[in-house]
Formats: C-alpha cells, sequence, structure tokens
C-alpha cells in the first residue's frame, strides 16, 4: 500500500510535468489518481470494462497502461491524445469527450457481455458534474434493470469547469458534510452484533435506524433508482479505496460507489485556482507559481466577452448563459460585473437552450454561450423550442471549426450543417474585433433566432476599411478583382486577404475577396454577380465541406446559374482531423494561404505555381 501511495504521488508529479509543458487538464487528473491506482488494482482491465465519462481526466489511466513513454508527446501532433483513443491501447474502449455518455455506453456493453456469456465486471468513472446530464441520468434509469454487476464511481470533487450548481450539487455536498448518518449507522450496527437479540428487536432497531437516516438527508436518489448506495468516501486513501472496490465488486447488481477527491490534489497552485488549472495552457513554474506566457494579440473569446459586457451595460434585458463554461466561454468576468444576469446550469445543454427559450419569450435577450461541439447537443431544443417558435436566442458558439490539442472530441465542424435547415435560423460569422461588436449588435436586435460562431484562436489585426454594420443577407466586399472571386466566411477572411496580396504580387491575378458574413440566408445579389460570367470562385470556410457555406453556394449555383463547375470548396474534408495546433490543422486541411492561393491557381486557365508563401 506504501508502494501504490509513492505511485500516486510520481503520476501527480509525471502529470504536472508534462501540461506545464505542452498544456492539458491538469486540476481534475491530479485529483483521481489515488482512485485510477485502486480501479486497476482490484479489476483487470485487459478484460473487464472501464468507461471514462468526458474523458479528459484520463493521464493518470494512460501512464499505467504502458503509455509513459509516449506520455511526453500530449497533445502534440502525432502524439498520444488528451483523451481516451481506442487507436491507442485496447484499454481506451471510446473515444469520448463529451459529458454524460460513460453510463450509456457501459450499460450496453454489460447488456451484451451477458448475452454473449462472458464473465467481465463493468466501471463507469463519472465526474459529479457529468451526473447530472441528461444522458447519464437516462443511463442510470436503465441501467437499473441489470441483473448483473454493474459499477459506477461517482467522483465527486464538488466542480465541473467551475464550481457545481444545482440540486444534485446541493445533495451531494449535504452527504459530505453531514457525518450524523454515518456515525449513527457504525455504532448500530455495532449494537446490533453486541447485544444477543431477537429478530423482531433486530427488525424494530433497522427500521429506526433507517427512518433516522431518511430524517437526516432525505431518499438517497440513487437507492431511489435502484441502485445500492456506498459513500461518501475519501478518494485520497488507497487502501481503502481497494478494500471497498473488492467488496463492491462482487455485487450481482447495480451499485453506485461515492468518492469525494481534491481538484487539484498534490499541487498547491491548482488546488487554489480549479477553474483556471481544468485546461490549462503551457506555463513555466517561478517561486512556486504558475506563470504564463502574455497572449500576443487578444483571443476571440475575449473580444466576444468584451463586447457582450458593452451591450448588457447598455441593455438590461441581455442575459448571459452557459453550460459549465463560464471560463471558457469568456463569462467569468461578465459574471463578476452582471452575477444576477448569467446563468450556469451545469453540463446540460439541451436544458440551457431550452431554457433560453423560456427567457426570450419572457422578454429577456438571451445570449446561450456555449461550445459549437457541445451546441450539437442540443440540437432538438434549437430546433422545437426556439426556432419552431422563433424566438429571439444568440447562439454564441465558441470554439468553431478546428480548436488544435483537443483534438477530435472537441473540433466543432458541423454547426452550419445542423443549423443551416432550420427555417428562420440566421448565420453569422466575424472576421475581426469589430465585426464581433456589429455581430451581436445585429443579433440582439433581429427578431429570431441568430447563431454567431468564431474559433478558439486570436483575433486577426482589423481588416482594411470601416466596419459596416450587419445587415440581413448582406455581404461585404473587402476588394474587387476581375480574374477570380475568393468567398470566406469568418475567420478565414484574414487568409483569404493575404492569398489575394500574394496573388497580385506574385503573378499579377487580381481576385476578389468578398467576406460572406451570412452562411444564412445568403446575400444572393452579391455572391450571383460574382458568380455571372464564368470566373472561379473559391470558397473559404472553417467548417465541414459537406453542409456549410460552399454547400449552400453550389446550391444556389446550380438553381440560379447552372455552372458549379469553376466553383472550388475548401473545408474540413470528410475525415476526423487528429490533435495538433490549431495551425497545424489549418494547413493539414488546405485552409492556409498558401493553399487558398494555389486553389485560386488551378482553376485559373494557367494555373499559378504558388510556393513559399506566408502561411
Amino acid at each position: 500500500m506504501k508502494e501504490l501511495e509513492r505511485l500516486a504521488e510520481a503520476v501527480r508529479e509525471r502529470i504536472i510535468q508534462v501540461v506545464s509543458r505542452n498544456g492539458g487538464h491538469l486540476a481534475s487528473n491530479l485529483g483521481i489518481a489515488e482512485l485510477t491506482i485502486a480501479l486497476h488494482y482490484v479489476f483487470d482491465f485487459s478484460r473487464d470494462r472501464l468507461l471514462w465519462d468526458v474523458g479528459h481526466q484520463c493521464y493518470a489511466h494512460k501512464i499505467l497502461t504502458g503509455r509513459d513513454e509516449q506520455f511526453d508527446t500530449l497533445r502534440r501532433k502525432d502524439g498520444i491524445s488528451g483523451f481516451p483513443n481506442p487507436a491507442e491501447s485496447p484499454y481506451d474502449l471510446f473515444a469520448t469527450g463529451h459529458a454524460g455518455t460513460a453510463i450509456s455506453t457501459a450499460a450496453g456493453l454489460a447488456w451484451a457481455d451477458q448475452q454473449a456469456g462472458r464473465d467481465t465486471n463493468v466501471v463507469a468513472v463519472v465526474g459529479d458534474a457529468s451526473i447530472v446530464n441528461g444522458l447519464s441520468l437516462e443511463g442510470l434509469n436503465n441501467a437499473a434493470l441489470l441483473q448483473r454487476q454493474f459499477l459506477v464511481v461517482l467522483n465527486d470533487n464538488s466542480m465541473a469547469i467551475d464550481r457545481t450548481h444545482g440540486a444534485m450539487a446541493d445533495a451531494l455536498e449535504r452527504l459530505r458534510m453531514d457525518a450524523r448518518y454515518g456515525d449513527l449507522k457504525a455504532s448500530t450496527e455495532q449494537l446490533l452484533h453486541r447485544l444477543p437479540m431477537g429478530g423482531e428487536i433486530k427488525d424494530a432497531l433497522k427500521h429506526i435506524k433507517e427512518g433516522l437516516r431518511t430524517t437526516l438527508h432525505g431518499p438517497k436518489v440513487f437507492e431511489t433508482l435502484g441502485f445500492n448506495y456506498f459513500g461518501p468516501l475519501q478518494g485520497h486513501d488507497v487502501a481503502t479505496l481497494i478494500r471497498v472496490l473488492e467488496r463492491v465488486k462482487q455485487m450481482p447488481h447495480p451499485t453506485v460507489l461515492h468518492v469525494h477527491t481534491e481538484k487539484g490534489r498534490g499541487c498547491a497552485y491548482a488546488v487554489d485556482d480549479p477553474c483556471r488549472f481544468h485546461s490549462p495552457s503551457a506555463y513555466t513554474i517561478r517561486d512556486g507559481k504558475a506563470v504564463f506566457p502574455l497572449p500576443s494579440h487578444k483571443t476571440w473569446t475575449k473580444t466576444f466577452a468584451d463586447a457582450l459586457a458593452d451591450r448588457a451595460r447598455r441593455d438590461e434585458r441581455v442575459i448571459a448563459v452557459t453550460a459549465a463554461m463560464a471560463d471558457g466561454t469568456g463569462l467569468a468576468e461578465f459574471r463578476e460585473e452582471f452575477p444576477d444576469r448569467t446563468l450556469d446550469v451545469g453540463i446540460s445543454e439541451s436544458h440551457a437552450a431550452a431554457m433560453a427559450a423560456g427567457l426570450a419569450k419572457g422578454g429577456l435577450r438571451p445570449v446561450v454561450a456555449i461550445y459549437s461541439t457541445f451546441m450539437q447537443r442540443a440540437f432538438d431544443q434549437v430546433f422545437e423550442e426556439i426556432c419552431l417558435q422563433h424566438l429571439p436566442v444568440v447562439l454564441c458558439m465558441d470554439r468553431a471549426g478546428l480548436v488544435g490539442s483537443d483534438g477530435a472530441v472537441h473540433h466543432g465542424f458541423a454547426d452550419i450543417a445542423y443549423l443551416r435547415p432550420l427555417p428562420g435560423i440566421v448565420l453569422i460569422s466575424p472576421a475581426d474585433e469589430a465585426e464581433m461588436a456589429a455581430a451581436l449588435d445585429f443579433a440582439l436586435q433581429h427578431d429570431g433566432p441568430v447563431a454567431i460562431r468564431y474559433p478558439r484562436d486570436e483575433v486577426p489585426p482589423p481588416l482594411p476599411g470601416v466596419c459596416p454594420p450587419f445587415t440581413l443577407t448582406r455581404a461585404r466586399v473587402m476588394r474587387e478583382g476581375a480574374d477570380a472571386t475568393i468567398l470566406a466566411y469568418g475567420a478565414m477572411v484574414a487568409p483569404a486577404m493575404e492569398a489575394a496580396d500574394y496573388l497580385a504580387d506574385a503573378r499579377g491575378v487580381r481576385a476578389a475577396v468578398v467576406n460572406a458574413r451570412f452562411a444564412k440566408p445568403l446575400d444572393v445579389a452579391t455572391i450571383g454577380r460574382y458568380l455571372t460570367g464564368g470566373k472561379p470562385m473559391v470558397i473559404v470556410e472553417d467548417h465541414a465541406k459537406i453542409g456549410g457555406l460552399g454547400s449552400a453556394v453550389l446550391e444556389l449555383a446550380a438553381e440560379r446559374h447552372g455552372n458549379t463547375g469553376r466553383i472550388r470548396c475548401l473545408g474540413i474534408p470528410d475525415r476526423f482531423v487528429a490533435h495538433a495546433s490549431r495551425a497545424e490543422q489549418l494547413q493539414a486541411v488546405g485552409l492556409n494561404t498558401q493553399n487558398i492561393a494555389d486553389a485560386v491557381g488551378d482553376l485559373l486557365d494557367h494555373p499559378a505555381n504558388v510556393k513559399n508563401v506566408k502561411k
């Protein structure tokens, strides 16, 4: 046991060493070291089943399953992922990055193993923030029917990215803080063992004990659902964890083991600020403190947050809504200034969208800030509660497009495709800081749903000229050109401008650049004007080629102009893009300056020989 305690500390040191250099999820992984070791000690996950909910807390698991030597490459191009990845190891069963999935997939594996006659143990590790997700509750409801071993380990550290909120968080807090029932239960059991009583007296005392438990705590939600419940257990005592896991491993029915851990354990600065160190970028340590390099330019997230706060000061109807992402979406500072106008619903994106519909119906102007990859979890509510009712809800989708080192589980490459078919919704994307403010102005004044997308990146330098206001269906012509047209969307406008500059300087090619601004509804007049005459058009978007802006323009061209042969769509190809830096990913899929210029050249009568272009 002493060796296992030392192993936990060694694992923590390894995680801190690599994350400080590469960035990644720090605090959550430090808090789960002992639990991970205990799970691998008790179970044989070469045959048993281990499912990680969300998956960002799997670093210790990776180190213990043969990937310690590769751990230095964490989240880097061609390195190991920051999430479970079956391509890396048979110990990773699903590539996961979204909350709420572990109980359902574990239940499916449990049913499948039982049907096939496989004698396996099934374990799902779920955080206290994920357990309230709608899918987790659906999974619990169904998994309770299993007639076999099935263990849900509730890793309770009182945190999501930020501190957890809601009734479940309050219930878990009461379980952790109120030791009266645990003391009562222990003393009553000792009394029962020591006194020579008949069965009737034992039954009577049992009912007294259960009655006192109900008085102190009320019914436990997991037992009400049909699970056996044990805990809360101190999550950093390896010996106790192993002893209890050995016991619950033998139970032939669904069980919840509630384990209380400390987020950031063993690292003082991560314990002091678990929000900041949930998923920090690379940093250095000076005098025991983490020091982060200053960003060279303002980020899109910060730009959005500043613009929203400015509008909120002018309009009391503006309400910010997020799903456990106040820090990641830039709303942490907004919440400090407007605590009564910031609603964090926890990892419950569907609820966030539906609640925003209620806010809008009540006369407010809700701005729902959720990553693009997580907004797709709320698709049905955006469809039914927002668009069908034609309510003025603003969906602000951070991390749109390729997101860098978080990789495939977090790319936001599908939002145009799944939102564009919804009648009445407006899809826009700003190209610089001034356009972000203008986009928010438009969205907050528009009488209907609006979705704004922007990437996880620094904002490019200001575009030339005065930023005009967003006007429904109106694109913004950045420069004219008689030879070809580059139609770009959002963050792709800046590299499109660079490509046009290069083509002009290197080849004398005059390429127009049109900032689409709207993916829906399209500026039919402006785009149609550039489509006529058969001049080449290259469409550039940080989104899947399938269903995006390019698809919309091709539909327009086929319907009204009958010629799509001189249109080239540049976007994310039909494959999952592995983790790397965002710049490396954009280059890999052909969304950098050189590839845009090459695409224009290929469409011209005499293809441009474009080399050595600024990346």
